[in-house]
């Protein structure tokens, strides 16, 4: 068992979430490991079925407290993503941190020792800095629950696969980790700075050790249906 895990987009309260695929194995790993990674869009506030904001705030901090309570020796840091960027949300899970010793809160990345760690959604624009990313996240800050129609629709584009469509086209992997790699050289956090091992999620396709000028990419997909999807273990 290595010292540190990374996992993210989990989706929790959307339907396309398969919490069968991740809330026992996250557990057992938290028993072993000494530090993990949570790495953004572990809930899911666009596409919660829970009614409402409100609702899905409580249902997440419940959801982190039986896992950051139930395992005091192991490290978790929330770097955040994009599905869970909403503004009530960020502002429980902080106050909450400050109850936590064993847990720290990131809003864009978290670099630990040659190894980074990102949301991902940095590789959603082909120029991606940090002000554009903090202007882009700022566009989620309020982002609510859709309306039943959308919730249909999209259940619709997930019986028909077009999520794993969209997720092989639109994501090819040398696409996404060129990207990353130019963010990370535009805020000081590339193989020159020392980085080796980068870890995302966001793209929902997996990504296994691939090297690409300089630095190594890894992504654990997600764990929605027809998607593949692990924890990664994390290069010590």
């Amino acid at each position: 068992m290595p010292d540190t895990v990374f996992v993210s987009d989990l989706h929790l309260y959307s339907a396309r979430s398969q919490p069968v695929r991740f809330e026992l194995p996250m557990h057992q790993c938290a028993a072993e490991v000494q530090t993990m990674v949570l790495g953004g869009d572990i809930f899911d506030f666009r596409w919660s079925t829970l009614g409402d904001t409100d609702a899905t705030i409580v249902a997440a901090m419940r959801w982190l407290d039986d896992l950051v309570a139930s395992h005091a020796q192991c490290q978790f840091h929330f770097v955040l993503g994009n599905h869970d960027y909403n503004e009530k949300f960020v502002t429980e899970l902080e106050r909450y941190a400050l109850q936590r010793s064993n847990l720290d809160i990131h809003h864009y990345w978290l670099r630990l020792d040659q190894n980074i760690f990102l949301h991902g959604d940095a590789a959603d624009h082909p120029a991606m800095c940090a002000d554009r990313l903090i202007a882009r996240r700022d566009k989620w800050r309020h982002d609510e629950s859709r309306t039943r129609l959308h919730h249909a629709m999209y259940d619709l584009a997930v019986r028909a696969n077009l999520h794993k469509l969209a997720s092989h086209v639109m994501n090819r992997p040398q696409k996404v980790v060129g990207r990353i790699h130019q963010y990370l050289r535009r805020i000081g956090q590339g193989p020159d700075q020392g980085v080796e091992q980068v870890y995302f999620g966001h793209t929902h396709a997996a990504i296994n050790a691939l090297v690409y000028d300089g630095m190594t990419f890894h992504n654990g997909g997600a764990p929605i249906t027809g998607l593949d999807f692990r924890i990664v273990d994390v290069a010590s």
